[in-house]
């Protein structure tokens, strides 16, 4: 029983923690504060990316043209449509799909007032998504004049889903002409486009008949069993016209996430609200920690003169500065959960928690906790028994 007391350990740095619970509790707040400035922050970016390309995933395709005029899915520039037909050529293309994209203006239903939404054109009986479940309802379009209305649109455009779902007959007017909604669909808003509507090619080239019928904006090409996009693409790239581009289906998602990325200011913003997030962690840790080392300066001096490493007690100041990192990463974690739920039902934008995001924020967390210990810790190097007694 002597050497279980002789060994066991006094949690000093936990002592000189809680000591002061006031003091503890506002550090923790500062540190949650940050972590959650920090989920925010990052949640926003990784969600602008992932809502940007909520379409282009869903798409049937293996390979993907775009004019290489176009610069993002707002501002998609049309290509000769001849050139999709060109890629049947190539051994390995077992079909192809056409499609027309473009902003139109919808009117709502029930404020009359006109907002833009992106509609998508295509073949009904052609493969347009990889869900079957949305490849079904494109049937209800065949008939010219019917729509499928994406239920995720911001309430901007109309209860449309709800009118739906209640069985009533839903007429709107798009750029002037009458359509019906013949179903819905399950897409998701971006920061391009805060709704979407699918519709034939016959019907999007009567809403919107300034549109060339001989140039479409996105070529889908599907590619037989075995076959491997990337040659594909190389070969394509060789045989057809440079007013054309071609892209594996993975490229054009990359496409759209890097002009959001590096062609706008809202990739940055976000990434530098985070980094501010960390500086402001970063000095309520380093206030604590260097006014708990000041105020136990003669504890800390006595401790040396008796013996006690230097480094013994630089761990002190570490283990302090890990718990607090600790303690303050849960309450933001769960704020952020929460923050993340209010957004998704406020914005309809994809904002959710992932475990790398959480990861990404816990490390970030720690290091700025061990940043402040370290910084706190010239207070105790320069600490000197002599002068303080």
């Amino acid at each position: 029983m002597n050497r279980f007391w002789r060994g066991r350990r006094i949690p000093l740095s936990w002592l000189l923690l809680t000591r002061q619970p006031v003091r503890l509790l506002v550090a923790l707040a500062g540190i949650s504060f940050a972590g959650i400035l920090m989920f925010m922050q990052l949640g926003f970016r990784d969600g602008l990316f992932d809502a940007s390309v909520t379409a282009h995933r869903l798409f049937d395709a293996d390979v993907v043209l775009i004019s290489p005029r176009s610069a993002s899915s707002v501002s998609m520039e049309a290509f000769p449509r001849r050139r999709l037909v060109q890629t049947l050529a190539d051994p390995d293309v077992d079909g192809v799909t056409p499609v027309h994209w473009g902003l139109m203006l919808w009117r709502n239903p029930e404020t009359r007032r006109n907002r833009s939404i992106l509609a998508l054109g295509f073949n009904p009986d052609d493969p347009f998504f990889v869900d079957p479940s949305l490849a079904e309802k494109t049937d209800a379009l065949k008939q010219k004049g019917r729509i499928l209305f994406d239920q995720l649109s911001r309430p901007e455009f109309g209860p449309i889903a709800d009118w739906y779902r209640d069985g009533r007959v839903v007429e709107t007017e798009i750029a002037g002409n009458r359509v019906r909604v013949a179903g819905l669909v399950s897409l998701g808003t971006s920061f391009g486009a805060d709704g979407n509507l699918l519709t034939s090619t016959e019907t999007f080239l009567d809403l919107m008949p300034q549109k060339p019928p001989g140039a479409i904006e996105v070529g889908l090409v599907r590619l037989k069993p075995g076959a491997d996009p990337e040659q594909v693409v190389s070969r394509l790239r060789q045989r057809l016209p440079k007013d054309v581009s071609v892209l594996t289906k993975q490229g054009f998602i990359d496409f759209e996430q890097n002009y959001w990325k590096s062609s706008t200011s809202i990739g940055f913003i976000f990434t530098l609200g985070a980094a501010m997030g960390f500086v402001v962690g970063c000095v309520i840790v380093y206030q604590v920690l260097y006014t708990d080392v000041s105020d136990h300066l003669p504890e800390y001096a006595t401790l040396m003169a008796m013996g006690y490493r230097l480094s013994h007690l630089l761990g002190v100041v570490v283990r302090e500065g890990f718990y607090l990192a600790v303690m303050g990463y849960v309450p933001a974690y769960m704020a952020g959960q929460g923050l993340y739920w209010f957004v998704r039902d406020a914005t309809k934008l994809p904002v959710g928690m992932d475990l790398s995001r959480a990861l990404t924020v816990l490390v970030m967390i720690l290091v700025m906790c061990m940043l402040s210990s370290f910084l706190a810790m010239r207070r105790l190097i320069d600490a000197d028994p002599a002068e303080i007694f």
